[in-house]
């Protein structure tokens, strides 16, 4: 009894027990006396916290000095501070990293008033400790205080929750990345280059602790040639800059109001001050704007819907949208689209006096169940003509002889398929055309170009400037209309994101972009020259001392003979002589996974929190040329699981410092499918991950607002009634009791593209089948997590999964998800 009573006891204090770390003082900075002559300290005003807020970025920064009212201040080791005290205030800091998920207790003793921070947020003492909850990675104390009776007693300790819980001071510049870094971080998220290549439009947008999930958005107007800033917009609000073609005004949008900048004398004019709801703006001429205006259906408040047909899933299937003319000298506003049909501006020709547009009347006839007329309004008399039916199609441009098209192989009776007889075309595989006027007469012109066209731009001239997806990049080229060639412009980066292009005789392209490795950057090209240069680059201003993952190119050859990529993130100075964890990531859908730097799925964060990063291209993709991405029609998950499973052996040959019981997969959307499919077909994964997957082919394909137009691509010509297999025993519920790698569902519970009942049902069958399954619903959430504190909540719940599989670390899960 008394051995029971005794081993209890140890168990009791053990658990209490707090395993405690006295901190260096010698590698803790000290700045102070901070304004001296200062008769009141924050404490004692009624603005203490804005006093403290306002001081503590530069605090913050990693400078040797702080200049504060003409007087210059050295930081310092704490251990060098003699004093007993010191007037004014003073302030401490110190950086400390963790190699895992990590809680605990900062106790500071000998300060009597004092504001503390983590990673410049505020925190409280409770009993004169600071709880600290601290993700893997590199983190910042702060400490502005206001009562210290005698420095030599101050001390500072870390008290862990458990004995792991153990962190390490370090006064390394370098630091590994942060999810507040990746997302916080100013980007430019608009560009507009001026008709005569002397003047731009830079839009930004950030992020702080203080803005939360708003954005901060300004925009510039500089000169292209010495970056100096000529006008800036504070306010968030200016949006939709369109340069007139006399080079001398800019117009733009702001809430609403429609507002003209003179370019020399940066006087403002008041255009229209009711455009609420418009978008689009172009000049047709130099006297007349051409615009869409949508207006929202009004509100139903009958007790029932009556659907019209499979569009009215829609939220904004009832909305009207049409296309109008503004003239500037009198203000008068003209439709021009039929309010019969919404419509889709296309393009316009001033010298033509006409307008091209799109629309899409109803009908299911055909895959992929949508159709799209082109039709030409000719101004003069309001005739409307029409081009032609499509049932693929994209987008649509002038040329001097007719019109420059964007559409999938299919188009006009095949028009642009490059194919074997067997095979059906992946319309999502963009091709260039170019159409009559009479819409009878179409020459495909990329039927050997493997890269998948997206937006372009129609030079005087007739060549087109073209964003492309080139395997797993974002391209730009020049179409010589007079060679019919193709030719790469040396944008230098892997992701070319936006770009807005000046069309005179010496045309420029001002783009902004990543590499895998490098953050945003913005550049000018000459299109002709083919010659760059560098306008900025966010390396500087917010990446200056981030340690990023080192990147390999990894490529295999499938079973079918066909190269598939890959490339392979390898931890900043990864001890290769150990076994290391890994992830795997795909999608498999239509479009590949590009080299962003960042995004949704943050592959040198993952690299930052210590894993291995595997992001492969299974067959399917576009931009790999039509033979690779037909392969996706009617396939859901051939060809693609078995590239997976193939794909991540062969990297385990190849990375052998990788543990292979150590390994978790994850995708989203098509990728989610892909996850939960591989559930069901293989062991070699010791954790999975799906976000917003498809469950039931079915289900999605009748259930997901754009679910029976995808399928009729993906599925084209297959139906439930006339192809059960592949509608049952493709969709991985019908497969459940062959799983048996954990899995975590994820969903926003108001996804519209893949309802979040898809992940529901393989949560359901998992559970009668006792199998290990979580499911994690975000609210107010759809189809993507954008807001900031969403995102960092599902980024962490992503890694802390696998660090409950794959490190066996379940302590980040079990503070994020508690079993009670």
């Amino acid at each position: 009894m008394l051995k029971k009573v005794l081993i209890g006891l140890c168990a009791t204090l053990l658990a209490h027990t707090a395993f405690a770390d006295s901190l260096d003082k010698s590698k803790i900075s000290y700045l102070g006396p901070i304004a001296p002559q200062n008769q009141y300290k924050p404490y004692e005003t009624a603005q203490q916290k804005e006093i403290i807020n306002n001081l503590l970025p530069q605090i913050a920064k990693d400078a040797k000095s702080l200049n504060i009212f003409g007087e210059t201040l050295k930081w310092q080791p704490l251990s060098k501070v003699s004093r007993l005290t010191e007037p004014g205030l003073q302030a401490i800091k110190f950086s400390f990293s963790v190699d895992r998920f990590v809680q605990g207790d900062l106790k500071i003793q000998g300060i009597e008033t004092a504001s503390v921070f983590i990673n410049n947020v505020a925190i409280t003492a409770n009993d004169k400790k600071y709880p600290l909850i601290l993700a893997t990675g590199d983190h910042k104390i702060m400490v502005i205080t206001e009562q210290v009776s005698d420095w030599k007693k101050v001390t500072l300790d870390f008290e862990g929750k458990s004995e792991h819980d153990q962190i390490t001071i370090t006064t390394d510049k370098y630091h590994p990345l942060t999810a507040k870094q990746l997302y916080d971080a100013k980007v430019i998220s608009g560009v507009a280059l001026s008709p005569d290549s002397k003047q731009m439009i830079l839009s930004s947008k950030a992020y702080n602790d203080k803005s939360a999930n708003k954005s901060i958005r300004t925009a510039q107007l500089l000169d292209t040639k010495s970056n100096t800033v000529r006008y800036r917009w504070e306010d968030g609000k200016a949006s939709n800059f369109i340069w007139s073609p006399d080079n001398k005004k800019l117009v733009y949008l702001s809430n609403g109001k429609l507002k003209q900048l003179d370019r020399k004398t940066l006087a403002i004019t008041m255009l229209s001050d009711n455009l609420t709801s418009t978008s689009g703006f172009e000049f047709f001429d130099n006297d007349t704007l051409i615009f869409n205006w949508n207006k929202s259906a009004k509100k139903d408040k009958s007790l029932t819907k009556h659907y019209k047909g499979l569009e009215d899933r829609w939220s904004y299937a009832r909305n009207s949208n049409q296309v109008h003319l503004l003239d500037l000298n009198s203000g008068l506003i003209r439709q021009v689209s039929s309010p019969k049909f919404n419509h889709n501006l296309e393009d316009h020709n001033a010298k033509r006096g006409t307008v091209l547009l799109s629309r899409n009347p109803i009908n299911y006839a055909a895959p992929p169940h949508m159709i799209t007329k082109l039709v030409e309004i000719n101004l003069k008399d309001n005739n409307e003509k029409l081009i032609g039916e499509y049932r693929t199609f994209n987008n649509a441009q002038y040329h001097k002889n007719g019109f420059y098209i964007t559409a999938g192989p299919a188009f006009m009776n095949g028009s642009g398929q490059n194919l074997p007889k067997n095979m059906l075309p992946n319309n999502y595989d963009s091709q260039l055309y170019k159409l009559s006027f009479n819409g009878k007469d179409v020459t495909a012109l990329s039927k050997t170009f493997a890269p998948s066209i997206g937006r372009f731009e129609v030079l005087k001239n007739s060549d087109v400037v073209l964003s492309v997806t080139e395997k797993d990049t974002k391209q730009v080229y020049l179409f010589d209309e007079s060679k019919n060639s193709f030719k790469k412009l040396k944008s230098k980066l892997d992701i070319v994101e936006r770009f807005s292009l000046s069309k005179g005789k010496r045309p420029r392209l001002l783009y902004t972009g990543t590499t895998a490795s490098k953050p945003q950057q913005v550049k000018l090209l000459n299109v002709y020259k083919n010659k760059t240069k560098t306008v900025s680059d966010s390396k500087f201003d917010f990446y200056q001392n981030s340690e990023i993952a080192t990147l390999e190119e990894f490529n295999f050859v499938n079973k079918n003979n066909v190269e598939i990529s890959g490339r392979v993130y390898i931890p900043h100075n990864l001890d290769k002589t150990k076994k290391h964890p890994a992830l795997i990531y795909y999608y498999g859908g239509t479009s590949p996974v590009t080299r962003g730097f960042t995004g949704r799925y943050p592959f040198n964060l993952w690299a930052a929190n210590g894993y291995v990063v595997y992001v492969l291209q299974p067959t399917g993709a576009t931009g790999f040329g039509q033979e690779f991405s037909a392969k996706h029609v009617n396939a859901w998950g051939n060809y693609t699981a078995d590239d997976i499973i193939q794909g991540t052996g062969e990297f385990l040959k190849a990375y052998p410092f990788v543990d292979a019981n150590k390994l978790g997969n994850l995708g989203a959307s098509y990728g989610g499918f892909m996850t939960m499919l591989l559930t069901t077909k293989t062991n070699i994964f010791s954790a999975s991950i799906s976000h917003a997957g498809i469950s039931n082919i079915t289900s999605y394909w009748g259930q997901g607002w754009w679910g029976y137009l995808y399928s009729g691509e993906a599925s084209k010509g297959s139906f439930p009634w006339n192809n059960t297999k592949l509608y049952s025993q493709h969709s991985p519920v019908y497969n459940a009791d062959k799983v048996t790698t954990p899995l975590l569902l994820i969903h926003g519970n108001e996804d519209t593209n893949v309802p979040p009942g898809e992940s529901h049902n393989m949560y359901t069958a998992l559970k009668i089948l006792n199998k290990d399954v979580e499911l994690v619903e975000y609210k107010n959430a759809n189809h993507q997590i954008f807001a900031r504190d969403k995102r960092f909540h599902w980024w962490d719940t992503i890694m802390a999964y696998f660090d409950k599989n794959l490190k066996d670390q379940p302590q980040w899960w079990d503070y994020l998800y508690p079993s009670k």
